[in-house]
């Protein structure tokens, strides 16, 4: 008797599959996503191992497209690139109708990709600062002290884009970028 046939696919064709889908439903069904990948929900199951972990993937990848696309048209260096860069990805990630309405739709699992590890995008996204944080060249950060800026520096800028999902308001730009210059400044 032959054995069936068992479709393979990588993790990258899953994520490049979960931004399709993402962009055009502001979510991802897992079910969906296997039949668009032509394999079962166990075989996606088995590359991704979770709906949050896929999800978190997704949008990190997304979110990482809109920075790169923020720190290249960034034109102040130092602090005030830093700041610029932020301006540039916050608009970036407000306009984007899928991001926002995946937040709206789906609270307490946008709550647990972004900020967890369940979805590891809290800490890719820190790490990038970090990045961001260390090209600014206009201050001496010890390793320590550069982890602890990108951390708070994230903070606040998860606060300004998150706080309608944190607590059911919006948040004053002015304000959140003037905590963010105290963070890059007392560094």
């Amino acid at each position: 008797m032959p054995v069936p046939s068992r479709r393979v696919v990588s993790a990258e064709r899953v994520v490049q599959g979960g931004c399709v889908f993402f962009l055009r439903n502001a979510t991802v069904d897992m079910d969906a996503l296997a039949g668009s990948l032509s394999v079962s929900r166990a075989t996606l199951y088995r590359v991704v191992h979770s709906r949050d972990r896929l999800l978190g993937d997704v949008l990190w990848r997304l979110a990482e497209r809109l920075l790169a696309q923020a720190c290249a048209e960034t034109a102040a260096t130092g602090v005030e690139g830093v700041l610029e860069t932020t301006r540039r990805f916050t608009v970036a990630v407000r306009r984007a109708r899928p991001f926002r309405a995946f937040l709206r739709d789906e609270p307490a699992t946008a709550a647990r990709v972004l900020f967890t590890p369940a979805g590891g995008v809290h800490t890719r996204v820190v790490d990038a600062q970090k990045g961001i944080l260390a090209a600014a060249g206009d201050q001496a950060w010890s390793p320590v002290d550069l982890d602890g800026a990108a951390f708070l520096y994230v903070r606040i800028v998860e606060s300004l884009l998150y706080a309608e999902l944190i607590h059911g308001r919006r948040a004053d730009p002015a304000t959140a970028e003037r905590a963010a210059r105290a963070v890059l400044e007392a560094c």
